[in-house]
């Protein structure tokens, strides 16, 4: 499986996400996007801006806090009704996602519990900053989850050719998708973006160019979502060339799909471990990975994996990413290979030590062997 356990590296801090700044004409914004309502006063303000404050410690005191109370009068303490959409999973067991933050953002020095009025929920918001802090989030019961995801993505029934070659097309197209959702990207494209950007990621990795059959084939097993006139033709034969050339359709994942893969580190794991698992063992997984933005970011889960970090910024990309950036640990001019055992996620302060610092050399060995660790952990797995 491509998964650890970042227990592996307790000392490494994470952040939650700058949830709460001020956009140009001095309304809020929560997540990125600009809260429309004007604010009473300047304690409401305040009141949302310190979301962005709350750390995992407030949150698992919450959540200890729901477990000696239950459910029912948890939310009747903190008038907050059962999540409709996302809940936050902690050993296994779920709780109320938005419920959680808002009495956790009572845990804070001088703050008080927040009400359900007072901030908005989803995976954008609650869904981001849990995520950002290490927390597993998922859709609501009923709904779709990891396990879910993978008994789907497990029972695709690839194309095989009379020589026995299993085609890839569907395991390629669908990491390619998930690599977007996991750089924020939108998760409908147009037809001509597709056909273009998809069709060159098969084409490196030995397919034809022919992003309608994957397409067509994901939509039929319930993994795509097709914005196009009905009924989508079969996969096979010349009709869903001519179908897709003619509709030109906006396609993409489900958004049950994208949600969950996009907001969950673990579901997102979870999902490329199913791929690579079931599809991918005879092929170069690791350049298929890197291409779709997957391999390092999805072995650091989003935060520096430098073992002398000392705190990664809290604030976020305007795509809602960690401020990370992916490495060479060796400079490709003096040798280093482009490959996620040599290559490192790092904050901006530890890559700047790692560029110039004075300690350079000693951090670099030091990120050689956390890199070769991690990668031969996910390999074993």
């Amino acid at each position: 499986m491509l998964a650890y356990e970042r227990s592996e590296y307790p000392h490494l801090r994470t952040n939650g996400p700058q949830h709460g700044e001020l956009a140009a004409n001095g309304l809020p914004m929560i997540g990125n996007r600009l809260r429309l309502a004007t604010l009473s006063d300047a304690s409401a303000y305040h009141c949302r801006v310190a979301l962005r404050e709350l750390s995992r410690h407030e949150i698992l005191q919450a959540v200890a806090e729901y477990d000696r109370l239950g459910q029912d009068r948890f939310l009747e303490k903190y008038g907050f009704g059962k999540a409709r959409s996302y809940r936050l999973v902690v050993d296994g067991k779920t709780y109320d996602s938005k419920a959680i933050v808002g009495a956790a953002h009572g845990f804070l020095p001088g703050r008080e519990p927040l009400a359900a009025a007072d901030f908005s929920g989803g995976a954008a918001t609650v869904g981001h900053l849990l995520s950002s802090l290490g927390f597993q989030v998922t859709q609501a019961v009923p709904g779709l989850t990891a396990g879910k995801l993978v008994v789907q993505l497990s029972a695709l029934r690839p194309y095989r050719s009379p020589d026995g070659r299993q085609a890839l097309y569907q395991p390629l197209a669908l990491l390619w998708a998930v690599g977007r959702a996991h750089q924020g990207l939108a998760r409908m494209t147009e037809w001509s973006e597709t056909e273009t950007t998809l069709g060159e990621f098969l084409e490196r990795h030995g397919e034809h160019p022919r992003p309608h059959y994957p397409v067509a084939a994901l939509y039929h097993a319930g993994l795509w979502d097709i914005a196009g006139p009905r009924p989508v033709p079969p996969a096979h034969g010349n009709a869903p060339l001519r179908w897709f050339a003619s509709n030109q359709p906006a396609s993409g994942l489900p958004e049950p799909v994208y949600n969950l893969v996009r907001y969950s580190g673990e579901a997102r794991v979870a999902a490329a471990a199913a791929i690579v698992d079931k599809y991918l063992e005879n092929v170069d997984y690791d350049a298929i990975l890197s291409d779709a933005g997957l391999a390092v970011l999805l072995r650091s889960e989003g935060h520096c994996e430098s073992p002398r970090c000392t705190g990664e910024p809290q604030d976020i990309t305007d795509a809602g990413h960690p401020i990370l950036e992916v490495d060479h640990i060796q400079d490709l001019a003096k040798g280093g290979l482009d490959h996620p055992e040599q290559m490192i996620a790092l904050c901006p302060n530890c890559h700047a030590i790692k560029t110039r610092g004075c300690t350079r050399e000693r951090l670099r060995h030091e990120l050689f062997m956390v890199a070769g660790q991690r990668h031969q952990a996910i390999l074993s797995r």
